[in-house]
C-alpha cells in the first residue's frame, strides 16, 4: 500500500508553534536530534505493509532519509487538496491502487507495528474510508497531560487519529463529496449541515453512540466508512501545542 505523507503546514505569528519554527515547517521542528518527519519516514520504512510514500507539501529541495519515496509534490494549500494531488500521483505511478493510507507528519511517536495493525485491521472489509479514534482512557493512560479535544459520546470520548486509510475512488471520482468538505471546512454551519442537524443536536446532548455516529455521517454523505477503535494513543497524539510538543521530546529522548 502507498502512504501519503503530508507535512506543508508553516505556522504563522500567533500559532502556539511559531516561537519553535520562526515561519519554517512544522514538519521540521527538531525533536531528539531529527526533523519531527523522519520519525514518521522511520516508522512507515519500518511498516510491511507500507510499500512505496509520496510526500506533499514540503520543498523538494528538503532531504529525508526514506527508501520508500517515490515522489515529492509541493505544498498545493490546504490538507484536502494535498491529499487530492497525492492520491493523484500515486494512480499515476500505480493505477491499480485501490487503497492509500493518509499519515501527517505531527504524530511522530509512532512506530511501524503500528502502522502494520492499523493498516491490517481494514482488510476484512472495503469500504470507502477507515477513520481512526481513541478513547480518553487509552490516550489519558500514555500521555497524562497531553490535554487532547474529544468528542463526547454517549459510550465513550474520542479524539481523532492522523493515520487513516482512503480508497482512491473516493477521492477520484466523488467530486461533489471534495467540495461539500472544501465549502464546510472552516464553516461551522456547513459542518453541521454535512452531518445533518439531527445528528449533531444528539452529539452536543451526548446521546449518541460511536456506531450511530458512523451510520449517520456515512448515510449523510453517501460513503461508506468504519471508525477503528485504535489502541495506540500515538496515533492521536498529533502535535498541536508547545506543551504537547515537550511531551513528545521527553518520550522519543527516553527511547534513546
Amino acid at each position: 500500500m502507498y502512504a501519503i505523507l503530508t507535512a506543508g503546514g508553516k505556522p504563522q505569528p500567533g500559532d502556539p508553534l511559531y516561537p519553535y519554527t520562526q515561519g519554517n515547517y512544522k514538519a521540521l521542528i527538531d525533536i531528539a536530534g531529527k526533523p519531527m518527519i523522519q520519525w514518521v519516514l522511520d516508522a512507515l520504512e519500518m511498516a510491511g505493509t507500507i510499500e512505496k510514500i509520496v510526500l506533499v507539501g514540503l520543498d523538494p529541495s528538503i532531504r529525508l532519509n526514506s527508501t520508500k519515496i517515490t515522489s515529492e509534490i509541493s505544498n498545493q494549500g490546504d490538507m484536502l487538496d494535498n491529499i487530492r494531488a497525492g492520491v493523484r500521483k500515486v494512480l499515476q505511478e500505480s493505477p491499480q491502487a485501490r487503497r492509500v493510507a493518509l499519515v501527517s507528519s505531527d504524530i511522530p511517536a509512532i512506530s511501524g507495528e503500528m502502522v502494520d495493525d492499523v493498516v491490517e485491521s481494514t482488510f476484512s472489509d472495503d469500504l470507502d474510508i477507515y477513520y481512526n479514534v481513541i478513547t480518553r482512557q487509552v490516550m489519558e493512560s500514555r500521555f497524562p497531560l497531553s490535554k487532547r479535544s474529544y468528542t463526547h459520546l454517549k459510550d465513550m470520548e474520542v479524539c481523532g487519529g492522523d493515520l487513516n486509510i482512503i480508497r482512491t475512488i473516493t477521492v477520484t471520482e466523488n467530486d461533489q463529496l471534495w467540495k461539500k468538505i472544501i465549502a464546510a471546512r472552516k464553516n461551522v454551519l456547513k459542518q453541521a449541515a454535512m452531518i445533518g442537524y439531527d445528528t449533531l443536536f444528539l452529539l452536543l446532548m451526548k446521546r449518541i453512540t460511536l456506531d450511530q455516529a458512523v451510520t449517520s455521517v456515512t448515510r449523510r454523505l453517501d460513503i461508506t466508512g468504519r471508525a477503528i477503535l485504535c489502541p495506540y494513543a500515538e496515533i492521536g497524539m498529533d502535535i498541536d501545542k508547545p506543551h504537547q510538543l515537550e511531551i513528545i521530546r521527553k518520550d522519543l529522548e527516553s527511547r534513546g
